[in-house]
């Protein structure tokens, strides 16, 4: 199966409103902007968002809160000192959040590529973010049940793809996209340049095509 090939307009022209969208990126690593500002003229909203952070400065991520077209935000880390659009809507009552430990973070979009029902982790356990979560005692300590993240769009970056759609990532920008690709629906990855298939060296291919619907050229 070969990925198609989209502008940013095109490969989100799909999602729909209310629509749970994975985004990778850690801070500003490795994060799709391109295809977060075609989402912005897109036009969806009521939109549910994970990633690790909510929003850095005026761009990106915080560029689509800052639109109004988010519901709720699922990330690890929320609050940083650029995080001001998201500071200023959850203190206006204006946006949910749901805080993650970002291990757990991972771990629930990898059960949810994996076809993993749910899994125990010990991360959280015994703090306020335990309230409410099934608990059980395994070899004396306690965990918490922890349930798959689905999304039905994935947005993320990567640095080389093939026609196939198979990606190359660069360094500490692959991030979260690996497990994005495999928990959503549809993926869209935004490269810096596609080549033909073959001309990968298939040892460096972190994510391969199965995982990946449309790719987008946004040249560096």
């Amino acid at each position: 199966m070969r990925a198609s090939v989209h502008t940013p307009a095109g490969a989100v022209a799909a999602v729909e409103d209310g629509a749970t969208v994975l985004v990778g990126g850690f801070g500003m690593a490795g994060m799709p902007v391109e295809l977060i500002d075609a989402l912005i003229e897109h036009g969806a909203g009521d939109l549910t968002i994970v990633s690790n952070n909510a929003g850095n400065g005026d761009t990106g991520l915080a560029a689509l809160l800052a639109a109004g077209r988010v519901r709720k935000v699922i990330c690890s880390f929320p609050r940083q000192s650029d995080s001001w659009v998201f500071d200023g809507l959850y203190r206006a009552g204006r946006i949910e959040l749901e805080v993650v430990p970002q291990g757990n973070l991972a771990e629930r979009m990898r059960a949810a590529g994996a076809g993993i029902g749910a899994f125990y982790s010990p991360t959280a356990a015994g703090t306020p973010l335990a309230d409410g979560k099934e608990t059980r005692t395994i070899d004396g300590r306690e965990y918490l049940l922890e349930y798959p993240i689905h999304g039905d769009v994935a947005l993320i970056k990567a640095h080389r793809a093939d026609r196939m759609g198979n990606l190359v990532y660069r360094k500490t920008a692959r991030n979260f996209g690996p497990v994005m690709a495999t928990a959503a629906r549809i993926t869209i990855a935004q490269v810096a340049s596609i080549v033909e298939v073959g001309a990968l060296d298939p040892e460096a291919v972190v994510t391969p095509s199965i995982y990946v619907d449309r790719l987008v050229e946004v040249p560096a």
